[in-house]
C-alpha cells in the first residue's frame, strides 16, 4: 500500500480533536475535518478550544467528488456513526484505510458493511479522558491508539502503512497480537465503569475508594465475560482484572465519558453499552440482569435530559 500523506477526520469530540490538533500541528496542509455545513459554519465562527488555544482546521463538507484520503479516522459518537459512514463516501478510495476508535465493539462491523473489510482495521483509544464543555477540550495528551488486524501476529500491509504514519508523525500506538481481545477488553471497561459512573454521578476517584461502587461495575463487567467466551474472545479470565488496571490509572477526578454526558443533558451511549451486552446476550442464550436493570435505568436518565434540555 503506498504512504499515507493526507488524512480525514470525522468527528471533532473527545477522541476526533486530540488528533485533528496532533496533526494539524506537524502536517495542516494534509489534513481534512469532514462537517456537515452547519457544524462548519459553526466552527469557521468560533474555532475549536483545545487545551487554551484557538484551532482553526480545514473543513470539508461531505462531497461524493472529493479528493480521496489515504487515512480516515472516524471519530463520531455511536450515534452519528451512521452519518459518518455516509458523509466519508466520498472520501474513501481504492486505497483508503479507515479506522474508527470510537467505544463498543460494532463500529467495524458497520463501516466493513459499507466500504468492505479490506479497508477496514479494528481501533480502540485508551487513555486518560477528555474532557469537553462546548466547544473547549482539555486533554493531558495521556492516550494511545490501539489498533490492527484481528490477528497481528503477522503484521499486514494495510497495518504496517498505519504504523509507519503513526511514527512519523509521533502518534502514540500498540498493535496488539490479538485484537479482538483488546476490544472486548475496551468495551467491558465502558460497560462496567462508564455505565456505573452515570447512574451515581461518580468521577474515578469513587472507584479508587469505594469497594461497592467498583462491585457494582464487576457485575456488569461479569456479564461482558460471559459473552466473550460464547464470542471465542481468549484470554477471558484476565479481561476484568486488566481493566481493573485502566480504572486505576486515570486521574482521581477524571469523569468518563457518560457521566460528561449525563451531566451536560446530552444522550449517552447506552445502547452501544447495556444494549449491545443485552442484544448479544439473547443471541447467546446468556442471562443479564445487571445491563438489562442499567439499559432501563440511564434510559430515563436519557428521557428524562432530552425532556429538561
Amino acid at each position: 500500500m503506498k504512504e499515507i500523506k493526507k488524512v480525514a477526520i470525522i468527528g471533532l469530540g473527545a477522541i476526533g480533536s486530540i488528533y485533528a490538533v496532533k496533526l494539524h500541528a506537524q502536517k495542516p496542509e494534509s489534513l481534512r475535518v469532514i462537517v456537515d455545513k452547519p457544524r462548519s459554519e459553526r466552527y469557521k465562527k468560533d474555532g475549536l478550544i483545545f487545551n487554551g488555544q484557538r484551532y482553526d482546521f480545514n473543513y470539508a463538507l461531505p462531497d461524493k467528488n472529493a479528493e480521496k484520503a489515504d487515512l480516515i479516522i472516524v471519530a463520531t459518537k455511536s450515534s452519528g456513526l451512521a452519518d459518518a459512514v455516509k458523509n466519508i463516501e466520498g472520501y474513501v478510495g481504492d486505497n483508503t484505510v479507515i479506522i474508527a476508535p470510537l467505544n463498543g465493539i460494532t463500529s467495524e462491523e458497520v463501516i466493513a458493511a459499507a466500504y468492505g473489510w479490506d479497508k477496514v482495521l479494528y481501533s480502540l483509544f485508551i487513555g486518560h479522558i477528555s474532557t469537553r464543555r462546548g466547544r473547549e477540550v482539555s486533554h493531558d495528551g495521556v492516550g494511545t491508539i490501539v489498533y490492527g488486524e484481528a490477528d497481528n501476529s503477522v503484521i499486514s500491509d494495510k497495518v504496517a502503512v498505519v504504523r509507519d504514519f503513526f511514527i512519523t508523525t509521533g502518534i502514540d500506538h500498540i498493535i496488539p497480537e490479538d485484537m479482538l481481545a483488546a476490544l472486548w477488553g475496551k468495551f467491558m471497561v465502558n460497560v462496567g465503569f462508564n455505565q456505573t459512573s452515570a447512574v451515581l454521578l461518580a468521577p474515578y476517584s469513587v472507584f479508587h475508594e469505594c469497594d461497592k461502587a467498583t462491585g457494582v461495575a464487576c457485575k456488569l463487567m461479569g456479564e461482558v465475560v460471559a459473552l466473550a467466551k460464547k464470542a471465542g474472545i481468549k484470554n477471558t479470565d484476565k479481561l476484568i482484572e486488566a481493566s481493573m488496571d485502566v480504572v486505576r490509572a486515570q486521574p482521581a477526578d477524571a469523569k468518563s465519558s457518560m457521566l460528561q454526558d449525563v451531566e451536560a443533558k446530552n444522550q449517552t451511549e447506552v445502547d452501544m453499552f447495556a444494549g449491545t451486552v443485552c442484544e448479544l446476550g439473547r443471541k447467546y442464550g446468556v442471562e443479564t440482569p445487571y445491563n438489562t436493570v442499567f439499559l432501563d435505568i440511564i434510559g430515563a436518565i436519557d428521557q428524562r435530559n432530552s425532556i429538561r434540555k
